[in-house]
């Protein structure tokens, strides 16, 4: 069963800050990695076609498809790495608490990707955020 993991993207204003964060990983590693405290105990199961969704400034904007599970040095030391299909793929906007760490997504809780839905994918990322704290999303 395809399970998906959701984190917070700290420190990034918008998927166009997480973009440029990435290229810079990218150039060191050849793809993007996202580096936790907590290993997933399903790991097989995100792996089987899991992503990797951001909650930005308290919404869900984007998801990348999580290719990897490994260990990763960073500034924090050696830590589970998330390692990630360089493609962000931008969803419908979904509102998220704050939380620590990540948590599992299950797929019928997961945003539809912004291709997917009719309208609404050619809107700029303010506006739709305005829309989804309007309920009218």
């Amino acid at each position: 069963m395809t399970l998906h993991i959701l984190k917070l993207c700290v420190g990034a204003d918008s998927v166009e800050d997480l973009a440029v964060w990435q290229k810079g990983q990218i150039k060191q590693r050849k793809r993007p990695v996202c580096g936790t405290r907590m290993w997933p105990k399903r790991v097989e199961d995100v792996l089987a076609g899991g992503s990797l969704y951001w909650v930005i400034k308290g919404v869900v904007l984007v998801r990348q498809r999580i290719v990897e599970i490994a260990e990763v040095r960073d500034d924090h030391g050696l830590r589970c790495g998330l390692y990630l299909d360089s493609e962000l793929v931008r969803t419908s906007p979904q509102p998220r608490r704050a939380f620590q760490g990540w948590r599992y997504l299950d797929p019928k809780d997961a945003p539809a990707d912004l291709g997917d839905l009719k309208g609404g994918a050619d809107l700029p990322e303010d506006l739709r955020r305005k829309l989804v704290e309007l309920g009218a999303w």
